[in-house]
């Protein structure tokens, strides 16, 4: 990925994604298509030191010069201005609110400001005005993998539901406003699906144990909170078919806090967003101590940020969450290990 230029870098991503939509084939591995490290390569411990950064959930609207375009702009910024410069960003959903083309074309403009390549995954807010067509058209494939430094990648869209619109008659603004609803009962709980699982299977078939993988999804790999759709319907099926592997680094967006689970070989951590911090759900939490403290109303980047994960040879992982106020625990500034 060093090797290539941010430019080169979303212009193969998007070729992908059209040759996926047009042939309505997955493609087993997207590594040689992106040039990064070529097929994935069985037994690699071989982990050069790096770090990327990831930010989510900016919920663009289409208004000119809203607040939420200033704080993903300032969030760019942030990362630009990294002292230890990131490899590349990843971005974990939501870049709109309502799945327009205005509000996409705002978030892409954004986040070319970037320095570094990034790679993006869909959230429900990016998708169902008209299932995920101007996303794809502007950023490619909803799913994809890649290898960096001896760590095999994955991005992959969580948030894939049961038709329930076309027998009603809904119009895509009346789908798309059940879906913007934090709890949509209509709506089913969202997943990514068999061809998706399909997919990842294939993808990781020939990937020794041993290899250090990190996997991005919208929504957490674990039951959070459903209510919310703070889980992922077919996470079980997930954690089946990455089992095999030492550890597995998960990153997630949509629940816009700081929140850490551990499931077998699979280490979690929730993500801050740039547009507002939800409050904790009413559940008891396997590890309580890594909340954030209650957000003041009076300062609106309060519980907002961006993050810098950075990764040693033995694949440690260690994600630094830089809130834009005050609000993060000492445990949690010092930086959360994966």
């Amino acid at each position: 990925m060093d090797k290539i230029s941010r430019r080169q870098f979303l212009g193969m991503s998007t070729k992908v994604g059209a040759a996926t939509m047009f042939t309505g084939i997955l493609a087993p591995s997207a590594t040689s298509f992106f040039g990064l490290g070529g097929v994935s390569h069985a037994g690699t411990r071989k982990i050069s030191e790096f770090n990327f950064a990831i930010l989510t959930d900016a919920h663009l609207y289409n208004i000119a010069d809203h607040k939420f375009d200033h704080i993903l702009e300032k969030a760019v910024a942030d990362v630009n201005g990294l002292a230890n410069k990131p490899d590349f960003v990843l971005y974990g959903g939501d870049l709109g609110q309502s799945g327009k083309k205005e509000e996409l074309a705002k978030g892409k403009k954004i986040l070319d400001k970037l320095t570094v390549p990034y790679k993006i995954i869909p959230g429900e807010h990016d998708y169902y005005l008209d299932m995920g067509a101007e996303w794809r058209g502007m950023f490619g494939p909803e799913h994809w993998s890649f290898d960096h430094k001896g760590v095999h990648f994955i991005g992959m869209n969580s948030i894939l539901i049961k038709d329930f619109w076309t027998a009603r008659g809904l119009t895509p603004v009346e789908r798309m406003g059940l879906l913007e609803e934090l709890e949509c009962h209509q709506c089913g709980a969202w997943g990514v699906g068999e061809a998706q699982l399909e997919w990842l299977k294939a993808d990781v078939k020939k990937l020794s144990p041993d290899t250090p993988v990190v996997i991005m999804t919208h929504s957490p790999l674990w039951d959070y909170y459903p209510r919310w759709n703070f889980q992922t319907l077919d996470a079980p099926e997930i954690r089946a078919i990455l089992k095999k592997f030492e550890k597995v680094i998960a990153i997630h967006g949509h629940v816009h806090q700081v929140v850490y689970n551990k499931i077998g070989n699979i280490h979690s951590a929730g993500l801050l967003s740039t547009s507002w911090p939800w409050p904790y759900p009413p559940v008891t939490l396997p590890h309580p101590d890594i909340k954030m403290n209650r957000v003041d109303p009076g300062n609106f980047e309060d519980g907002l940020g961006t993050h810098q994960v950075s990764l040693s040879t033995d694949f440690a992982g260690m994600v630094n969450y830089r809130a834009f106020a005050d609000l993060l625990p000492a445990n949690v500034k010092r930086g959360l290990k994966l």
